[in-house]
């Protein structure tokens, strides 16, 4: 999604508002609402720009990303085995990679199972911090 600045680079973006200004008319509003589900499951997580797209942060490890494109709004994570193991039902629909999920733009987006989704993230993200502080 990333829109050329005057010069014909990749625009850079600094905050997650910077983002959702540029993005296409038809795929603000899915951003917005991938936004707000995101910050529903974990309302306290710092959020950034991470690889140009919006991060949220908890106990200093990224949790989850988000994109948008032409035809797809994207949640991003890694490591994404557990996550994917956990929600295969529910992934079932959905076009994966390596670690993201798209959502078509043609489609209602699933913002229950965005939610779940951060919800599980940020329990393993924590974790992770919690081993990386004790030093096991």
């Amino acid at each position: 999604m990333t829109p050329a600045s005057e010069d014909g680079d990749p625009q850079k973006f600094s905050t997650v508002e910077e983002y959702l200004e540029a993005a296409l008319y038809d795929v603000e509003p899915r951003l917005v609402e991938t936004r707000r589900a995101i910050r529903e499951a974990i309302p306290g997580a710092e959020e950034t720009i991470s690889y140009n797209i919006p991060a949220y942060k908890q106990d200093g490890v990224v949790v989850v990303q988000f994109a948008g494109y032409s035809e797809h709004t994207s949640l991003n994570f890694f490591p994404s085995g557990a996550t994917f193991a956990k929600f295969s039902d529910e992934l079932t629909p959905y076009r994966t990679s390596k670690s993201a999920v798209r959502f078509p733009l043609d489609e209602p987006l699933p913002t229950e199972l965005i939610t779940a989704i951060t919800a599980f993230r940020a329990k393993e993200a924590a974790e992770y911090a919690a081993r990386k502080h004790s030093g096991k």
